[in-house]
């Protein structure tokens, strides 16, 4: 978590709003969500490139369980109606599957419907399912997925990982002598993890020198962000 109250005071700050321009609350609490969204987006886009990467160095490695880590705060996991419809999501990820036998929890692995047959059509392949169920994408309206078991019938007892968006974050305040004061008990701090809390700054400081039409503003968030970005691909 990150205290909007800090992001807000260090922005305002940086911008220097005698020279370049105040940003109010209400354009802070836009940007804000703005620069939340974008950073949230970038980690998909992130980890994929990561896990395209053939290569065996561990710092490539950290990064993916860093974003990983990044992602656990916007991660549950929920049951799939009927066993096929996932749940209201921005993104799924792993899906598991119950064996009530052993009442324990395995990972199903996606393959093709024509490779689902070949599995299904053979005793001895069949039995690994029951460690190692499989899915495939449903045709059927209404129904997302389709997992089975080792007993070749479709599993009704599966859940999966579902990822949603961060929640809209607000500088609450109060006007006092027309002046705005902080009001913790009207603020909504940032999901985002505690490392991208520069990243933040810098993200909304460039968003704001497009607004207020501060040039100087813009390129130096710009500079900034991408020094950050350069050292972590380091």
């Amino acid at each position: 978590m990150i205290f909007i109250d800090t992001v807000y005071q260090k922005v305002l700050a940086l911008a220097n709003k005698e020279q370049r321009g105040y940003i109010t609350p209400l354009e802070f609490n836009l940007l804000a969500n703005q620069a939340q969204e974008l950073i949230f987006e970038q980690y998909f886009y992130d980890l994929d490139q990561f896990k395209r990467r053939d290569t065996d160095e561990t710092s490539l490695s950290d990064m993916e369980e860093l974003i990983e880590n990044k992602l656990a705060e916007f991660t549950n996991v929920q049951t799939l109606g009927g066993g096929t419809t996932y749940p209201d999501n921005y993104r799924t990820g792993r899906i598991f599957a119950l064996d009530v036998a052993t009442n324990m929890n395995y990972e199903a692995k996606h393959v093709e419907m024509n490779e689902i047959r070949n599995y299904l059509g053979s005793e001895f392949h069949m039995m690994g399912l029951r460690q190692n169920p499989v899915y495939h994408k449903s045709n059927m309206p209404g129904s997302d997925v389709e997992v089975y078991n080792h007993e070749g019938l479709m599993i009704s007892n599966v859940t999966c990982e579902i990822i949603t968006r961060p929640i809209k974050v607000e500088w609450g305040y109060d006007v006092i002598a027309e002046k705005a004061l902080y009001n913790a008990s009207r603020a909504t701090d940032f999901q985002l993890h505690a490392s991208e809390e520069t990243e933040l700054v810098f993200k909304i400081l460039e968003l704001a020198g497009i607004v207020i039409n501060k040039v100087g503003l813009v390129q130096t968030a710009a500079q900034e962000d991408a020094k950050k970005i350069q050292y972590e691909k380091q």
